[in-house]
């Protein structure tokens, strides 16, 4: 397909978001009220607020905010405590962020072929790819739809793996009654403008239940040496009290390192981004109800003509955030090319979410190959499409989206 021939000069009548969620008075007066006050606008008090209740929200011991669903990914990963020679299994079908840290630490990734119905990662092909040298599993709930997380989780606690939920847009979902962040070991969190809630543009957050991971995670977004602790006591042969005024000298004065495991960053989540998320987790349930009646209606128009397309496998037992709505055509490569085309003509967005990720340049360098995942590389280049799906969506264009589709289907026949 020729995806330059479908650029549009004018704007998108029914377009995918700039922001995936609503932003008002609301996040504006709370921003404006913690910059009238005089308190710190990093590391304050609102961080620990907003963590506080996406803990609560997620059902997890602990929830640290970062600056971004990448670096929140970056550290998720540093946790898994990975070692050159190590193996991960991870899903093909997912935005390169997911393991693209994976790059720097020697590792091989063995990436897992998806379920041709969820487009999620397929269990029944994870044991296949299990070494004694597999360490790791990381996964993404493709779109807003939970992974079939018992079962991958079985597995991974057979073989003694870790999971890593990415979860970048599962915010909103809840799978068997829980929410995706408190599933597998980690869960990772972004809060972009795109996703169905931002924290002002950016922002991140990293979920786990193991005491021992907390403190390394705060010390390494907290620009601090990430490092096996000793016995209280100074490294610099000091009295403890030598300069009790110098609150960030303070750890020089109270711990030894036995190990250093490596470099910590600035990832502390701003204060006004904090703000704004709290006003934003309150909204969530609003955002995602819109986002679900309006893939209830694109499923309604697509569900009328299943000799073309299919509608991705939801379990009923679960609930889908509809971070992305996507659906799959039948009838092969053209047809899909020629349902792209009309859309666009009718002033409908389309993109395509996300290539297969063995196949970039970067991961076909490490030895990648087309055919290691035919599910996935089936379904992108022949059938996979994804439509506009966000709250900031009118009626009258969901009406206008829904009609197009429609008469597009309808031109297929």
């Amino acid at each position: 397909m020729n995806q330059t021939s479908m650029v549009r000069t004018e704007k998108y009548a029914v377009a995918f978001p700039r922001r995936g969620s609503i932003l008002d008075a609301n996040e504006l007066n709370a921003v404006c009220d913690l910059l009238a006050d005089n308190a710190p606008l990093s590391a304050g008090e609102w961080r620990d607020r907003f963590e506080e209740k996406f803990r609560q929200h997620i059902g997890s011991r602990y929830a640290l905010s970062v600056t971004s669903g990448t670096t929140a990914l970056e550290i998720g990963i540093r946790l898994l405590d990975l070692r050159p020679g190590d193996e991960v299994i991870a899903t093909c079908q997912t935005f390169q962020a997911s393991i693209q840290p994976l790059l720097d630490l020697g590792v091989r990734v063995r990436f897992c072929d998806i379920d041709a119905e969820t487009a999620n990662i397929d269990p029944d092909a994870i044991a296949g790819l299990i070494t004694p040298d597999t360490k790791a599993l990381i996964l993404v709930h493709y779109g807003g739809n939970p992974a079939d997380m018992d079962q991958i989780c079985t597995i991974a606690h057979q073989h003694g793996l870790l999971v890593l939920e990415d979860c970048a847009h599962a915010i909103g979902a809840s799978y068997r009654g829980r929410k995706p962040g408190s599933l597998g070991d980690i869960g990772c969190f972004s809060f972009h403008s795109s996703k169905n809630i931002t924290t002002l543009g950016e922002g991140g957050m990293i979920t786990f239940d193991r005491d021992e991971w907390a403190e390394r995670a705060d010390r390494i977004r907290s620009n601090e040496v990430d490092a096996v602790l000793g016995p209280p006591g100074s490294a610099l042969g000091l009295p403890p009290s030598a300069l009790p005024w110098m609150k960030f000298a303070d750890g020089a004065y109270r711990h030894s390192y036995t190990q250093i495991l490596g470099s910590g960053t600035n990832a502390v989540l701003c204060e006004p981004a904090c703000v704004a998320g709290i006003v934003q987790l309150d909204k969530l349930d609003g955002f995602v109800a819109r986002r679900r009646m309006i893939a209830a209606r694109l499923d309604e128009v697509l569900a009328a003509h299943p000799e073309l397309v299919r509608l991705p496998a939801v379990d009923p037992r679960d609930e889908h955030a509809y971070h992305l709505y996507t659906f799959f055509v039948r009838t092969g490569e053209e047809a899909r090319y020629r349902l792209i085309r009309a859309l666009d003509e009718q002033g409908v967005e389309v993109q395509l979410r996300y290539f297969p990720l063995h196949l970039t340049p970067e991961w076909q360098s490490r030895g990648h190959r087309p055919g290691e995942c035919p599910v996935a590389e089936r379904l992108w280049f022949s059938e996979h499409m994804n439509l506009p799906c966000h709250p900031s969506l009118s009626d009258e264009q969901v009406e206008l989206m829904c009609a197009a589709l429609e008469n597009s289907l309808n031109h297929l026949r």
